[in-house]
């Protein structure tokens, strides 16, 4: 694949509910990519409330994101004159390797002041250079960036919104 594989983290959700300028025109733009925005369990779940509103608003960009292995979640590469291919990196679960990488993330990543590790941003992290080529939006770029240095993928930029 060589388009990028666009990749939410809480901070683009928050945009997205939001409704902020920036994150609505960057994900309308995603729309027409190869792989839907992947947004993982634990980052939705750090965005989901039970009030309407969120809802209404989350529902409506989640149908053009996946979450991986989520039942009910659109799949993760859309569909194409020759069918739908298949994205394994979110076929497949993390394993304890992914696990231990994560860990070691959140223990060498040089964090900016007053910041503590998130196992969830690292997980981000980890799942953007599971893909090889992504691109992380996200409101904490150098949070990102840290886990990204140490997890050092060769193809993963960072977008801030």
């Amino acid at each position: 694949m060589s388009a990028r594989v666009p990749v939410y983290d809480t901070g683009m959700l928050i945009a997205l509910a939001d409704r902020k300028a920036k994150a609505m025109a960057l994900h309308e733009g995603l729309r027409a990519a190869p792989h839907r925005a992947l947004v993982l369990g634990p980052v939705l779940a750090q965005v989901w409330r039970p009030r309407p509103a969120l809802v209404h608003s989350l529902s409506g960009a989640l149908k053009d994101c996946t979450v991986p292995q989520a039942r009910t979640s659109e799949p993760p590469m859309r569909e194409t004159k020759a069918g739908r291919p298949e994205c394994l990196a979110c076929a497949t679960s993390p394993d304890l390797v992914d696990w231990r990488r994560i860990g070691t993330a959140l223990g060498q990543a040089v964090l900016p002041a007053k910041k503590r590790p998130d196992a969830v941003d690292a997980w981000v992290a980890l799942a953007a250079a599971r893909h090889g080529s992504a691109v992380i939006f996200t409101s904490d770029p150098e949070d990102i960036r840290a886990y990204l240095a140490v997890l050092a993928p060769p193809d993963v930029h960072v977008v801030a919104v």
